[in-house]
């Protein structure tokens, strides 16, 4: 995997996933082969950043000291337009079925994506 995009686990606002160049999988997780063929060195690209919110779970209680100025804050499962799902933070009030977009804000003093709903 050589020359990596910009992605928010480095501190970038952006969000990559990987797509196999043999079988045309897609998947999230950043990995040297594909899950589905095993083919390897899958190519990496920029996701546009919308999906529709396929889980969510309004945390209302804090896991840790850090997290506590954040309550409640809502933990989404996102199927985003490229076809992989991802977990992130979003508004408190989107509901199933919502079209979401993507942001970043701090959290807990990390970057990470932060999905609101579609205007």
């Amino acid at each position: 995997m050589s020359g990596r995009i910009a992605d928010w686990t480095r501190g970038e606002h952006a969000i990559t996933y990987q797509t196999c160049t043999s079988c045309g999988h897609v998947q999230y997780f950043h990995r040297a082969f594909c899950a589905a063929c095993g083919a390897s060195d899958p190519m990496e690209q920029r996701a546009s950043g919308r999906g529709r919110v396929y889980a969510t779970s309004l945390v209302c209680r804090a896991a840790t000291p850090e997290t506590r100025a954040h309550v409640p804050y809502n933990i989404l499962l996102v199927d985003c337009t490229e076809g992989f799902r991802m977990m992130a933070h979003g508004e408190n009030d989107l509901v199933i079925g919502d079209d979401v977009d993507v942001g970043f804000k701090s959290f807990a003093g990390k970057l990470v994506p932060f999905f609101t709903k579609k205007s």
